[in-house]
């Protein structure tokens, strides 16, 4: 957007964003241990996070950041805390984890046992938290996907026999969740996806074909049920979507250019913005960018990595976003992290420290680009 508004939680894109989740702090650490053992109670858990919270969001105003997040502070995972948590899906501890590269999550999964809704959720309170907390900035807040819960989430087909009634099912729990949020006055929205990045990658699409899942038959149905989930939304609610290829311990899942959805996402799924991570070969080349065709659709250029503590440099990160703009209009275009700096509370291999630096560094560069 050509217009930086900074009128409290008003909607819009910032040309220096942020993916959401912030490395977790010692406080943080410390009191998750202590309530885990019984050693204090659920509200004391809470107040300390709400204090950690609050200086967070300080720390992201003194660097110059427009939209400011929890740090997903109160979760230990960037999906499952969300999902477990709607009406009909259930968590538990099973498995081996997920598999990153050279690196794996622990344990937990999430089982569909009941027909979906979005009910009571216990993160409105969290964002409401947050809202108050930001006062003149924008506050922004982060779900998974609607697609994340079918892509992570086991269906008992005794519940939906029909997978086209899970999906009709699924667009409209995250329908009256928006609105739920919306109400509580959420006007800045991110859902993470981890599938899009899958179906962009040759090799796990051989993973899904050969647990008997058919890629097209996911595009379209991920797609369609996005498209419903966001229908009919109040015009000032902004809604991004981050799209990732992993993200544990400074480690990664897939690899492969967003060529073979671009057509998909770009042209045809009705939000505001998409936060694609460039921040090495693994991602491929801006060519995909051609089919945006959109003038207001914003594209959030994840040309820093959070994986690590170097910082990048500025002349090379301008080039590239030069390099983006000959696909993509320069106005419409802004630059992030290539993703959240602690998807899960175990948190990237970097200092705080660095990622402050990394956050500062997003900050001045568009400053530069976007005079």
């Amino acid at each position: 957007m050509k217009t930086i508004n900074t009128t409290s939680n008003s909607a819009t894109i910032f040309r220096a964003d942020q993916v959401g989740s912030l490395l977790r702090s010692d406080a943080i650490k410390k009191a998750r241990l202590q309530s885990s053992a019984g050693e204090i109670s659920l509200e004391q858990l809470r107040k300390i996070e709400d204090n950690e919270i609050a200086r967070i969001v300080q720390k992201q105003k003194e660097i110059g950041l427009q939209a400011v997040t929890d740090g997903e502070f109160r979760r230990a995972w960037w999906h499952f805390d969300f999902l477990e948590n709607l009406v009909g899906v259930n968590g538990f501890w099973e498995g081996n984890g997920i598999q990153f590269h050279q690196k794996q999550t622990k344990s937990r999964a999430i089982k569909i046992t009941n027909k979906l809704d979005f009910g009571n959720h216990p993160m409105l309170e969290d964002y409401k938290y947050l809202h108050q907390t930001a006062k003149d900035h924008v506050a922004k807040f982060t779900i998974p996907s609607p697609s994340m819960l079918h892509f992570r989430g086991e269906i008992d087909k005794s519940v939906y026999p029909d997978e086209e009634e899970f999906f009709d099912d699924l667009a409209k729990t995250y329908k009256k969740g928006l609105q739920t949020f919306y109400d509580a006055g959420c006007r800045y929205l991110q859902l993470d996806d981890t599938s899009w990045a899958y179906l962009c990658s040759k090799e796990q699409k051989e993973q899904l074909r050969a647990k008997g899942l058919n890629p097209d038959y996911l595009i379209k149905m991920y797609l369609d049920t996005l498209n419903k989930a966001v229908a009919g939304r109040p015009d000032d609610l902004k809604i991004t979507m981050h799209i990732c290829r992993g993200n544990f311990r400074s480690t990664w899942i897939s690899s492969g250019g967003y060529e073979p959805v671009a057509e998909q996402l770009f042209g045809h799924l009705n939000i505001d913005g998409f936060f694609l991570e460039y921040d090495n070969d693994r991602s491929g080349g801006f060519e995909p960018l051609r089919f945006v065709n959109k003038s207001d659709l914003n594209i959030v250029l994840g040309l820093i990595t959070s994986k690590f503590g170097e910082l990048e440099s500025k002349d090379a990160i301008i080039k590239r976003i030069e390099e983006a703009s000959q696909f993509v209009d320069l106005n419409q275009l802004c630059l992030s992290p290539q993703c959240g700096f602690a998807s899960t509370e175990e948190g990237n291999l970097l200092t705080e420290e660095q990622q402050w630096s990394k956050l500062r560094h997003v900050v001045e560069i568009s400053q530069e680009v976007w005079k």
